[in-house]
């Protein structure tokens, strides 16, 4: 990998040998259950405006350049990439070898080198492992270089920060410094496959996925704070994955051999399965309270970030599908968590406004989860994953659509944000009535129910569903004053159809016509 060392460089060690060297290297903790936890101040979460695409003659022209994908010159990679080397050469390196995508017919072998035991035990967490026997013959298809505690010079190697995560295509290779934060090594993978697997004819997706008795599959879109790995975690299904996938023609297949949940406000009752995991020995604890003389973890704690996490293997859920793939889906469910308690709870979609949300990719932040961010503030991420898209998003949205046509797939809009007002006055839906909405969505129990016709985005909304308060499924409803629900509807609408601008002219009228119709903004109530 271009890195000459006389330290010691550790390769495909075991988790148990992982914890040993990250203890005697101080770099966190073991919590009173058995997990390793590490902090990773002062970055606890992405940094996407340190993210760069190196402009190559190869992929240039297909790069979706912008505000997610910045361009870095290829002089100023090369220079990075050897001072990250040279940065490297000095320390003990934990070299793993793991696969990304559980279908062998489009499988990504991919080398991690790493100063941090810590963070090797992530990457063997977050991919697949391959056994003793692949190991032996192992040949990367990508490397990822990572230097947490290196800083890159802006003036130097046209960073915009000592922050840097870029991927040269040409070189089938990612750097990854400035940062500890053990997403960005997720993430950036999901990059590349987001790149690679459309030119194969492979749709990847950032989504959930699950499987029925009956071999019917579901996908969970949605942004972070949705629900995404929450509700596919369901003891009635099995789980594929909780975050990314590929739709072949074969069927969907998980990216990943490991789950990376939000653990804020985690609770055995809540989310039994992901709390099981958060007592196993191997889970790593990511920025979460730990303390300090008895070990015990606070999962209510805010004290370093909201966005605290746990990385674990997969088969840390008993329900899961080791293959890590199923046929095609059957049900589609795009999340989204209204914070302007506008959205009805549930929805049924046609083809055209499937499309229309896809490309919107709505959800909405809440005060305190965000520096300045005091109250609700709406969130576009296309796709449900515009930071992860080298492409532009109208490539994705094709490729969905046609699948939904061929594969006759329901469509579902779900909201696990607000209802009976907005954040701050109204309350967040309930995770019981949620989950027996999208289990009565996926059984058919709604398929033949009456509907309602919402107004303000034209949406077909069950007027029944089984152990759920009817008036729990018409928002306006739930509001004390509905002129002031008609007042933020209204807001709402103008945020979408100024989003949407962007897509008008790359999609047919019938999408560009499938979603909310501007409405005349009422003063603030």
């Amino acid at each position: 990998m271009g890195i000459s060392t006389d330290s010691r460089v550790y390769r495909n060690l075991t988790p148990s040998q992982l914890y040993e060297h990250a203890l005697r290297r101080r770099e966190g903790v073991v919590t009173a259950a058995g997990p390793f936890c590490a902090v990773t101040s002062p970055h606890t979460g992405r940094s996407p405006n340190d993210k760069f695409l190196v402009q190559e003659p190869e992929s240039a022209a297909q790069i979706w350049w912008g505000k997610v994908n910045q361009p870095i010159a290829p002089a100023q990679f090369e220079k990075l990439k050897a001072d990250v080397e040279q940065h490297l050469a000095t320390q003990e390196l934990f070299l793993r070898d793991v696969y990304a995508g559980a279908d062998p017919g489009y499988r990504l072998p991919i080398r991690f080198i790493t100063p941090n035991a810590w963070h090797a035990l992530f990457v063997y967490n977050m991919f697949l492992r391959p056994s003793d026997e692949q190991l032996s013959g192992f040949e990367p298809g990508f490397e990822v270089l990572h230097a947490p505690e290196f800083q890159a010079n802006p003036a130097l190697h046209g960073t915009k920060s000592g922050t840097f995560i870029i991927i040269s295509f040409a070189r089938r290779t990612v750097l990854i410094g400035g940062t500890r934060y053990a997403g960005e090594l997720k993430k950036s993978i999901f990059s590349v496959l987001n790149y690679l697997l459309p030119t194969q004819g492979v749709l990847s997706m950032h989504c959930s996925a699950n499987v029925g008795k009956q071999g019917d599959c579901a996908l969970f879109f949605g942004l972070s704070g949705t629900g995404k790995t929450t509700l596919s975690a369901d003891p009635e299904r099995r789980l594929i994955g909780d975050d990314e996938h590929g739709w072949s023609d074969d069927g969907i297949f998980n990216f990943e051999g490991g789950c990376y949940a939000k653990v804020i406000k985690l609770s055995r009752e809540g989310e039994p399965e992901i709390f099981a995991t958060t007592q196993m020995f191997g889970t790593v604890l990511e920025n979460v309270d730990v303390h300090p003389e008895t070990g015990v973890v606070d999962f209510n704690s805010q004290r370093i970030t909201e966005n605290t996490r746990a990385s674990y293997p997969i088969h840390y859920i008993p329900n899961h599908v080791p293959e890590g793939m199923a046929g095609h889906p059957s049900h589609i469910v795009f999340l989204t968590a209204d914070a302007f308690g506008v959205m009805p709870p549930i929805a049924k979609l046609s083809a055209d406004q499937a499309m229309y949300h896809f490309l919107s990719g709505y959800t909405a932040k809440v005060a305190g989860t965000e520096r300045g961010v005091t109250e609700p503030k709406e969130t576009f991420s296309a796709c449900f994953g515009a930071p992860f898209l080298p492409l532009p998003p109208t490539v994705y949205a094709k490729m969905l659509g046609e699948r939904i046509a061929q594969h006759g797939v329901v469509c579902w809009l779900v909201n696990t944000g607000w209802t009976g007002g907005p954040y701050g006055v109204g309350h967040r839906m309930s995770l019981k009535h949620t989950r027996g909405m999208i289990r009565a969505a996926l059984s058919g129990q709604l398929d033949n129910v009456p509907t309602r016709r919402e107004p303000v985005f034209g949406l077909q909304v069950p007027q029944h569903v089984p152990g759920v308060p009817d008036d729990v499924l018409d928002p306006r409803k739930t509001w004390k004053d509905p002129v002031a629900y008609d007042a933020q509807a209204a807001r709402l609408t103008a945020l979408f159809v100024k989003n949407f601008d962007q897509f008008a002219s790359a999609v047919s009228p019938s999408v560009r016509n499938a979603g909310p119709r501007p409405q005349p903004l009422a003063p603030n109530p």
